[in-house]
């Protein structure tokens, strides 16, 4: 059974920093490409960044030079390093995994975790 499990949401005020983490399992981890996606309130879901299997990274434009995204192999687990938060970053932050490649697309992916909030507000 595949799981992904996110954490590490919260509160933050604009200009601070938050660390999710998505840790799975039920898969060959060192095989995956891990995604992160978003969706704020009334907003389509977007896609935020992903690192693929061989650690090859891509950021949207949005989150470039702020949000660093890094997998540690051995734990089975992705990290989401966000920093200089603004307002426009709150969302519920989901991860998802297939296999080797990424993908900006969501509907390339076969599983996803239950999402963790995020929230920029003063």
């Amino acid at each position: 059974q595949v799981q992904l499990v996110e954490s590490g949401g919260g509160l933050v005020q604009p200009g601070g920093s938050l660390r999710l983490s998505c840790k799975t399992s039920g898969r060959a981890f060192s095989r995956d490409a891990i995604a992160w996606f978003r969706q704020a309130p009334g907003k389509d879901r977007e896609f935020v960044t992903v690192i693929d299997w061989s650690g090859r990274v891509d950021y949207a434009d949005s989150v470039k030079g702020r949000f660093t995204i890094s997998r540690d192999n051995a734990k089975s687990t992705v990290n989401l390093q966000m920093t200089g938060l603004k307002p426009e970053d709150t969302a519920v932050y989901y991860c998802a995994v297939r296999g080797f490649l990424g993908s900006r697309s969501g509907a390339a992916y076969s599983y996803w975790g239950q999402g963790t909030q995020v929230t920029v507000s003063s």
